[in-house]
């Protein structure tokens, strides 16, 4: 249990220090529900208290469904206005504000938010995901792999488990990265990634997936794949699994929860093997995440590809290639330009 404690407060004091770098008088606001962490949340709060920062804690129940289809069930008006006026929002909720208007809101109106999502993940979980890494290295590599996929036309993943999908590119969509360093203004999510929104119509092939919110894939024989035709879920396939992941899907009666929203490339330096929580397996060095559902007006300009919620799934081991350019084979990274880098981080 000591060492429990003690995680718990290192991995707030390298978040709160070293990642948002939060400065006197800044307010850093908490936000959870009853299926949080709440030990964790009292422990951001006391470390962004030590450097003279501003701790604000709300707490709400548990809502049963994630972003806006939760909506209802939050104290929507009044968790809006006081996240429009902070400094630094991490959210610890287990069913996710994200992508909800109260989200969207805060991110448009706010122009000076530090957002950080980390939802339900375990104590230790974040002590690998956070903790033990360094950031200007892995800004570094991310930042190489950034520049050369967006120089790309189309990419290609493909894996083992029988993975074969490709998209286009779209220069106007988000291409970002995450490498711990919150400190300025930005919509942050785990370190350890960079994040592509394909270009609207054009993935097609089939996902075969390692994990997937909303579905029993990961630790089990379950097989879920979804066929991609022109942006979209054409078909899902895979037995029992699959058809129950078909009827949520369709619980939605939302057209959009069955278009990609995005695809992250997963490289963070500690995270080698899957666990079963979705925040640290969607950045496993050398595997993907794909999203579907709602995707920001940030990320996908002018308008965004509005959905009632929101949801991801990992293939934990991968190839990509960008055009001809192949950058990761089996889950390894294979490029010269980005093997030096890649040592840095993980050896050989």
């Amino acid at each position: 249990m000591a060492d429990y404690f003690l995680e718990r407060a290192k991995v707030a004091k390298v978040m709160i220090e070293d990642m948002f770098k939060v400065k006197p008088g800044e307010t850093v606001a908490i936000t959870g529900d009853t299926g949080s962490d709440r030990d964790f949340a009292d422990a951001l709060a006391a470390a962004a208290h030590a450097v003279g920062g501003l701790p604000l804690i709300l707490w709400t129940p548990k809502a049963s469904q994630d972003g806006q289809a939760g909506i209802n069930e939050w104290p929507a008006k009044a968790l809006t206005a006081a996240l429009c006026k902070v400094d630094v929002w991490i959210e610890l909720q287990s069913t996710i504000i994200l992508y909800s208007h109260i989200w969207e809101t805060a991110m448009a109106k706010n122009k000076k938010l530090r957002y950080l999502i980390i939802a339900d993940s375990s104590i230790q979980s974040l002590m690998r995901t956070f903790v033990g890494f360094d950031i200007s290295n892995l800004e570094q590599f991310l930042v190489k792999v950034k520049e050369m996929t967006m120089k790309s036309k189309v990419i290609k993943i493909t894996s083992t488990n029988g993975t074969n999908v490709s998209y286009e590119t779209d220069l106007n969509y988000a291409f970002d990265i995450d490498s711990g360093d919150y400190s300025k203004p930005k919509f942050g999510t785990a370190p350890g990634y960079v994040n592509i929104v394909p270009k609207t119509g054009t993935m097609k092939g089939t996902i075969v997936f390692d994990l997937l919110m909303n579905a029993n894939v990961y630790g089990t024989s379950n097989h879920v794949e979804f066929i991609m035709k022109d942006g979209r879920i054409n078909d899902v396939k895979g037995g029992g699994e699959a058809e129950n992941f078909k009827r949520y899907l369709a619980s939605f009666d939302d057209l959009n929860m069955y278009k990609i929203s995005h695809n992250m490339f997963g490289f963070n330096p500690n995270v080698r093997n899957m666990c079963g929580e979705v925040v640290e397996d969607e950045r496993i060095w050398g595997g993907v995440d794909f999203g579907f559902g709602h995707t920001s007006p940030m990320d996908m300009p002018p308008l965004g590809q509005v959905a009632k919620s929101h949801f991801d799934g990992v293939v934990s081991k991968v190839s990509i290639f960008l055009d001809d350019i192949q950058i990761v084979d089996d889950g390894n990274v294979c490029h010269p330009e980005l093997k030096s880098l890649a040592y840095k981080l993980i050896g050989n």
